[in-house]
């Protein structure tokens, strides 16, 4: 099980990024995926998570109305879409794989250490 995520960069405040993550081994219906990230002196939260087979994502409240977590089945890929960005959602960005098993995506959301795959993150810097 391989996770590949990328689409960092430096945006400007207001901006817009779409992070992707590419996953190997494994296909996106085995799986629950998510986003999450790490802020310097911070802990790792929760952004996205979505259901295996997409039946269901469920976002962080910052992210409400501002991201969007898709996948391409096709690809094998999932992405979030970051937009109107904020200093604040300034991070290392990694994309995750859990199996989940009983416990909830929400759960996961909330506990990133119920994932159990991990790709390596992505920088992603908005200034003011």
């Amino acid at each position: 099980v391989q996770l590949q995520a990328s689409g960092g960069g430096l945006v400007q405040a207001g901006g817009s990024l779409r992070l992707s993550c590419v996953l190997s081994g494994f296909t996106l219906d085995s799986y629950a995926i998510g986003w999450f990230r790490q802020a310097p002196g911070k802990e790792r939260e929760g952004v996205s998570c979505t259901a295996p087979n997409g039946g269901n994502t469920v976002y962080a409240d910052f992210a409400k109305g501002r991201f969007t977590f898709s996948r391409d089945k096709a690809k094998n890929t999932v992405y979030l879409q970051m937009n109107s960005l904020k200093p604040e959602d300034t991070a290392v960005y990694y994309c995750a794989a859990g199996a989940l098993e009983d416990v909830t995506i929400v759960q996961a959301l909330a506990h990133p250490d119920y994932m159990d795959d991990w790709g390596k993150g992505t920088q992603v810097t908005v200034s003011s």
